[in-house]
C-alpha cells in the first residue's frame, strides 16, 4: 500500500519576522521556527517519520515564499529510496518565491537503495528580485557499509522555468554510465549546488561568486572532481562527484557559506543538525 503525504510550506512577512505556516496531510512535517541569525530569517526542519520511500510512496511539498521573506529548510537525516517492485517512489517539490523572497534549500543527502526505482523532482519558479541557494545530493547505494548500488533506476529533474534544466537517469546497470571515463567514473556520490536569481545577476556579482567558489575548491581534496560555471546570466552552479557522500557534502558546504557572505553579506551560519 502505498504512503502519499503533502505539505504546503509558506512564508509570511511580519516585520521585523519572517512567519511559517504549514498544513500537512500524512506523515510529512516542519518542526517549530527557529531564528538563530535574525527574526528575518526563518530556520526550519522537514521531517518525514518514517524514514524512506518505496514503490508507490509520494512525497509532495509545495512552498511558497512571499515578497521580502526569507527561509530556510533542512532535514535532519538523509531521504532514503528502497528496494520498489515495480511503481517508482517520488519526492516532488515546487517552490514559488514573490519579488524579493530568498530561500535557501538546503536538505540532506537522498540515498538510491539497491533495486530502488526513484523520481526526485523539484521546481523553483523565482520571480524578478528572488534569489535562490539549493543544493541536491545524491548517494547511489552504501558502499563503505557493503551496499552497492547494484540495480535499480534513480531519475532527477531540477528546474527554474525558463532558465535552467537539468534532467538525469541512473540505471544501476549502466556500466559505461558508472563507471565509464566520461561518466560517474565510478564515484557513488553526485552533488549539485546553485545559486539563481529571479533576474540577470550583474557581470561583477556572478564574477565575484565565481572566483570565491574557484577559492574554495582549489584548496579542497575534490577540485579535480568539482566545476562551478554560469550557466546562465541568472545562475551559478557547482558541480562535484566524490566516493561518498562526506567530501562532497563539505565542499558543498564550504561553498554555501562563502556565496552567503559574498553575494547576501551574510555570515555563513550552519545548521546545527549537520553537525550531528
Amino acid at each position: 500500500m502505498a504512503w502519499n503525504a503533502r505539505l504546503e510550506l509558506s512564508y509570511h512577512a511580519h516585520p521585523p519576522r519572517t512567519v511559517a505556516r504549514f498544513r500537512h496531510d500524512g506523515p510529512l512535517r516542519i518542526l517549530k521556527s527557529l531564528y538563530p541569525e535574525s527574526d528575518g530569517i526563518c530556520h526550519n526542519v522537514l521531517v518525514h517519520p518514517p524514514g524512506g520511500l518505496v514503490g508507490g510512496d509520494t512525497l509532495d511539498l509545495q512552498v511558497t515564499l512571499d515578497s521580502g521573506t526569507h527561509g530556510l529548510v533542512t532535514t535532519p537525516g538523509a531521504t532514503r529510496f528502497y528496494r520498489s517492485e515495480g511503481e517508482p517512489a517520488t519526492q516532488q517539490l515546487h517552490a514559488r518565491l514573490a519579488d524579493g523572497a530568498r530561500l535557501e534549500w538546503l536538505p540532506l543527502e537522498a540515498i538510491a537503495y539497491h533495486q530502488c526505482q526513484a523520481l526526485n523532482r523539484a521546481v523553483f519558479e523565482l520571480a524578478p528580485g528572488a534569489e535562490l541557494m539549493m543544493w541536491d545530493v545524491t548517494a547511489l547505494g552504501l558502499p563503505a557499509s557493503g551496499q552497492p548500488f547494484g540495480a535499480g533506476v534513480f531519475s532527477q529533474h531540477l528546474e527554474i522555468p525558463g532558465v535552467w534544466l537539468e534532467r538525469g537517469r541512473i540505471d544501476a546497470q549502466d556500466t559505461l554510465l558508472m563507471d565509464g571515463a566520461l561518466g560517474l567514473a565510478g564515484q557513488r556520490c553526485l552533488a549539485t549546488l546553485v545559486f539563481a536569481s529571479g533576474s540577470a545577476l550583474s557581470r561583477e556579482r556572478r564574477e565575484r561568486g565565481l572566483d570565491v567558489a574557484r577559492e574554495r575548491l582549489e584548496a579542497h581534496p575534490l577540485r579535480l572532481r568539482a566545476g562551478v560555471t554560469s550557466p546562465h546570466p541568472q545562475v551559478l552552479v557547482l558541480r562535484t562527484l566524490a566516493p561518498m557522500v562526506e567530501p562532497a557534502m563539505g565542499l558543498l558546504r564550504e561553498v554555501w557559506a562563502t556565496w552567503r557572505q559574498a553575494l547576501w553579506d551574510l555570515p555563513g551560519q550552519p545548521s546545527r543538525l549537520w553537525a550531528l
